[in-house]
């Protein structure tokens, strides 16, 4: 009798690719669980750091991430579609790590992340800081601007860095800002045996390069003089370099106060001037964004250099004039036009680019504008309401008030079928 033939053999079904945190501590810190999933890959990828931890059993393809990065993941994860497949990431891949672009690429239901304690958990543990009461800012791959919009006195931050030079950097920032005092641990190799701290204080801060892998602790502490930068909208006119075309900052605070930012909304700041509401529009959560659009190049530069002392250095500034300069720019979630309300067309086109639910605010001082905004107010609704400021100010040997400009200021929310859109 002759054998039986087998069955055919059915194709395996593609597995999920396998994300896995790796520490400073390399192989010995991993669990059973990650150590069979990188003995059973047939590629791993990594950075080189990562990749170098791993023993000689984990016999799969060793891939390197290229840089940049980001524009190489979909097509490097398509070369070696259908092997079994682990990505290596440094701590935990969810926390500012390759899990976020690998879920991007192929949706949450295509991995399976085992995750390991992040530097944070990690640097809390040593300094005894409550994770949950600890501020974390990153400048891997962003400015070291980005970090002034989370300093306040008082708080407790982790920086992660971007490399050696990071501590230097972080150091001259905290003294340019009036955080001197801070004191600053710099936590290199965390978690692994060769784990070291630098202590020291920004003022003073002279240690030179050390291990590009660590994390900066600081005690933020300002000096007696330092400009006071609060959490919300409403930032004193001396935080701004300006040539006067300023919204001031009780207007500010109640032109903000409309707006309405929310966590990853974007503006449109049309007549930018200053840019103050565009960058208070960012302070309010890192993950908001703005666009400000200024004709004047001057202007324009100016609110660049704003947007890096107060934090949000990826403002993103167009320099033209609307409504012109408005094609192609992405959706707004809101728009506040602080100048050239005039201009045949500025009108119509933001309200035409804002999506249902959107937010239009609109400030001026003049008649002409006023007007205009009045018209608006008729035909769409909304709020039309007039801020006047007035500041205590000497007179002779006594104290009287002096009125600013008053300003007109129009906000209107666009539904569906917005009542009275009849142009």
């Amino acid at each position: 009798m002759s054998p039986v033939s087998p069955p055919p053999a059915v194709p395996a079904p593609v597995s999920a690719v396998s994300v896995v945190g790796i520490g400073a501590d390399g192989w010995p810190g991993l669990p059973e669980s990650a150590r069979a999933v990188l003995l059973d890959a047939e590629v791993l990828i990594g950075g080189e750091r990562q990749l170098g931890l791993l023993p000689p059993d984990c016999g799969g393809l060793r891939v390197s991430w290229p840089s940049p990065l980001r524009p190489a993941v979909r097509g490097l994860l398509a070369a070696h579609a259908g092997s079994r497949t682990a990505v290596l990431a440094s701590g935990d891949p969810m926390f500012y790590g390759i899990g976020r672009a690998l879920t991007e690429e192929l949706g949450a239901g295509a991995l399976r992340v085992l995750p390991h304690p992040s530097s944070v958990s990690y640097a809390c543990a040593r300094l005894g800081w409550p994770v949950e009461d600890t501020g974390t800012v990153t400048l891997v791959g962003r400015p070291t601007a980005r970090l002034a919009a989370a300093l306040h006195d008082g708080r407790r931050l982790l920086v992660l860095s971007a490399d050696a030079t990071t501590p230097a950097a972080v150091a001259a920032l905290l003294r340019e800002h009036g955080f001197g005092p801070s004191r600053m641990r710099v936590l290199e190799q965390l978690g692994s045996p060769a784990e070291d701290c630098l202590d020291g204080t920004a003022d003073t801060w002279e240690h030179p390069p050390g291990d590009p892998l660590n994390v900066i602790a600081v005690d933020c502490r300002s000096t007696p003089d330092a400009l006071r930068l609060g959490a919300v909208p409403g930032l004193p006119d001396e935080a701004y370099e300006h040539d006067g075309q300023l919204t001031k900052r009780h207007v500010r605070a109640a032109t903000l106060g409309v707006l309405a930012p929310a966590p990853g909304e974007l503006l449109w700041d049309i007549g930018g001037g200053s840019g103050s509401i565009a960058a208070e529009w960012m302070r309010t959560h890192p993950s908001c964004r703005a666009v400000t659009v200024e004709r004047d190049p001057v202007r324009a530069a100016r609110i660049a250099r704003n947007a890096d002392r107060l934090g949000v250095p990826g403002l993103r500034v167009v320099t033209g004039r609307a409504p012109d300069a408005l094609a192609g720019l992405p959706v707004p979630d809101a728009v506040f036009i602080g100048g050239g309300l005039t201009a045949p067309g500025l009108l119509d086109a933001c309200w035409d680019a804002l999506p249902p639910g959107g937010r239009l605010v609109a400030n001026t001082v003049t008649m002409e504008s006023e007007a205009l905004l009045a018209e608006w107010y008729r035909r769409l609704g909304g709020d039309l309401v007039r801020l006047a400021v007035a500041h205590a100010v000497p007179v002779g040997g006594f104290t009287g008030w002096r009125q600013a400009m008053p300003v007109t200021q129009w906000s209107v929310q666009k539904t569906p079928h917005a009542p009275g859109d009849d142009r």
